[in-house]
């Protein structure tokens, strides 16, 4: 059996309310006057009411039933109409009643014009400025409407579900109108109805969905389920049945390759199917005056749905957070009840696979992302298949570095690497694969929270990173023991984890072929300008200064600048104008003594290992001293220390200070003067 249900649909615009609608909001402006026209009129006129001219005609029928000519006489009535829609949803409820023609018998008219005269009230013409909230007005019929003014004027029959009024006084020249969105339904009819007057003998609720119209999607669902044996079943049971238009919104919502129910069409797919529908069936008959806000356990083992206090009726909420509203209740079965609802509910198993689903690959996330561009033309100039393999299933873990990571390893790369496009030879393509591979994780998608303070990680090239966690921040070590910063974590994708970081990891494989050997203390001097001069003594003195210099060390070296050496040669008058005046054996001696006092052998002494006043004996055997005054100076046999402008330059085999005085021992002195 089918009882009643209203479907709350698009209010159609009248064409002829149009104009009133668009003038004055003056809530004392007058009632809506349509000329001279008589309620039915007003009816015949109206495109949205053709079925109510339909209905009133229709009963009409029946000798002694003149309802037509009633609403054409003087009144004054008071008609709450129905819209067409409000119809079709009453038609749409009732067994074997696809339009007002099937009312064919004068029992089934008799029974349509009681409810057509339960939506007229005579003897007033009432404005909606005169219905009063909790009012109670008696209609034609007999039995009474009360009338709702909470949120807008609803009116409330004997079923459970109030009507609207969408469009208030519309002045007839014999009373008023004021259209509604649903049919009203007195006690009469409805008890009617329960007791089979107007129904066929009762199916099941298999039954009731392929009968429907508008659950024909549901239909086919519980088919393609293989849940007909179910729901055909004793029972009792509650269906929230979801209308066609519920079925084509999760389509929607599911993209592009579900277009239909036959794209789910994988045993996962059928069996989430199962689950969804399962998840709409609870096992009692719950009608809808037994609703009550709380959860309520599914057929769907361990799955509850919400039922939700919404105004004078209720909504149900599922997983996802959008709740369904009840549009039709209490269609009876031989074995439950049936309410249908305007979205389908999903359960939770459904959610996940909607948001996996709509997961892009760890790829996809890296192209759609600005800041990570450098990264995606990294994957594809190293030319190695590692897009297609990020594309794969995975699962993997990847700690994306951003474009301003990939600008600064550039940087420090040097002059022949201004862009990736420089990674150009095999060799360099292959380092670069060796770079990103450090990058991923095979065979995990590792959320932050999975990690722990120093933890080792191996990654796809085969050398670890080291996870450091401090204030909550995620860092990531590699081979240079520099970290990177994990700036934004947990990037889900469809394969995966993307964790965006701030630098560009670098295993120890990259280091070796990268990173250019440390020059040794002569090196050093040589690629540095303003120890050219310097350089250049050791050349002069030519006694093995520069091999020396250049062995294992370790040594500390005080490095005079050009400026320090030309000071010197001023002071040494007109016979040394350059450092190729040093040209006899003895100028050559006393040069190479001179260099040597610039040396400490056997140690690389730290700026910051020297102390005030400290005493350094230098390779030429006398000693300097350090003062610590304001930063550090080195002071030698004469009265001007000389000023550390840049000290611990490291070298492969020690340190170097550079200094703004060439530093001269006794023995000098004494030799010069």
């Amino acid at each position: 059996m089918k009882t009643i249900t209203t479907y709350f649909k698009p209010i159609l615009t009248l064409l002829v309310l149009a104009f009133a609608f668009s003038c004055s909001e003056d809530e004392n402006e007058e009632p809506i006057v349509v000329d001279s026209a008589t309620i039915v009129d007003i009816a015949q006129d109206e495109d949205a009411l053709t079925s109510l001219v339909s209905a009133l005609t229709t009963a009409d029928i029946n000798e002694g039933t003149d309802l037509v000519g009633t609403l054409s006489s003087d009144g004054p009535f008071t008609v709450f109409a129905p819209t067409n829609d409000a119809f079709a949803a009453l038609l749409g409820q009732l067994e074997g009643f696809d339009s007002l023609e099937d009312f064919d018998t004068d029992e089934e008219r008799a029974l349509l014009a009681k409810i057509l005269t339960y939506h007229v009230v005579a003897g007033t013409a009432a404005a909606s400025t005169d219905l009063t909230d909790g009012m109670m007005v008696t209609t034609v019929q007999g039995e009474e409407l009360t009338i709702s003014l909470e949120g807008g004027v609803f009116i409330d029959d004997a079923t459970d579900m109030n009507a609207q009024v969408i469009i208030p006084d519309v002045t007839a020249s014999n009373g008023i109108v004021h259209v509604i969105d649903k049919v009203l339904l007195p006690q009469e009819i409805i008890d009617a109805l329960n007791a089979g007057e107007m129904e066929n003998e009762t199916g099941s609720l298999v039954d009731i969905v392929v009968d429907t119209e508008t659950l024909s999607i549901l239909e086919a669902a519980v088919i393609k389920a293989d849940l007909v044996a179910t729901l055909s079943s004793d029972g009792p049971f509650t269906v929230f049945a979801p209308t066609d238009d519920a079925f084509v919104a999760l389509l929607e919502l599911l993209g592009d390759d579900y277009n239909s129910l036959d794209d789910f069409d994988t045993m996962e797919e059928m069996a989430l199917l199962k689950d969804i529908l399962l998840y709409h069936v609870i096992a009692a008959e719950v009608k809808s005056t037994d609703l009550a806000p709380g959860e309520v356990p599914t057929a769907l083992p361990d799955n509850s749905i919400e039922v939700i206090a919404s105004g004078d009726t209720f909504v149900i909420g599922d997983a996802s957070g959008t709740d369904a509203n009840i549009t039709g209740v209490d269609i009876m079965a031989s074995n439950g009840v049936a309410h249908t609802i305007d979205k389908v509910l999903l359960p939770q198993s459904a959610i996940d696979f909607v948001t996996q689903m709509q997961l892009k690959s760890i790829v996809d996330i890296a192209v759609e992302t600005d800041n990570l561009s450098l990264l995606v033309g990294a994957l594809t100039q190293a030319n190695a298949g590692l897009v297609e393999t990020l594309n794969g299933d995975g699962p993997f873990t990847v700690f994306a570095p951003t474009n301003e990571a990939f600008a600064a390893l550039l940087d420090t790369l040097g002059d022949d690497y201004n862009g990736l496009s420089d990674f150009d030879t095999d060799a360099e393509k292959d380092l670069l694969v060796t770079i990103l591979t450090y990058h991923v994780v095979a065979g995990t998608a590792a959320f932050s929270t999975a990690l722990s303070d120093g933890q080792e990680i191996e990654t796809f090239q085969g050398e670890n990173v080291a996870i450091n966690i401090k204030d909550g921040t995620v860092h990531v070590a590699d081979a240079t023991g520099e970290n990177a910063t994990v700036t934004m974590p947990d990037v889900e994708a469809s394969n995966g984890v993307v964790h965006i970081i701030n630098k560009v990891l670098l295993p120890q494989a990259a280091l070796d072929a990268l990173v250019p050997p440390v020059p040794n203390i002569v090196e050093a001097a040589q690629a540095t300008e303003s120890l050219s001069s310097l350089v250049a003594a050791l050349i002069q003195a030519d006694a093995g200064l520069v091999a020396t210099l250049s062995g294992e060390g370790p040594f500390t070296v005080f490095a005079p600048t050009n400026e320090a050496f030309a000071a010197l040669l001023d002071s040494l008058g007109e016979n040394f104008n350059s450092l190729e005046d040093f040209d006899t054996d003895e100028e050559k001696v006393l040069l190479a003594q001179l260099l040597t006092y610039h040396v400490v052998a056997g140690a690389a002494v730290a700026s910051t290992d020297l102390s005030d006043h400290q005493e350094i004996v230098t390779v030429q055997g006398e000693s300097l001293f350090a003062i610590l005054n304001h930063g550090v100076q080195i002071r030698d046999k004469t009265h001007v220390d000389a000023n550390v402008t840049m000290p611990d330059v490291m070298t492969s085999n020690g340190i170097v200070h550079i200094i703004d005085k060439v530093l001269l021992p006794q023995e000098i002195i004494d030799a010069l003067h």
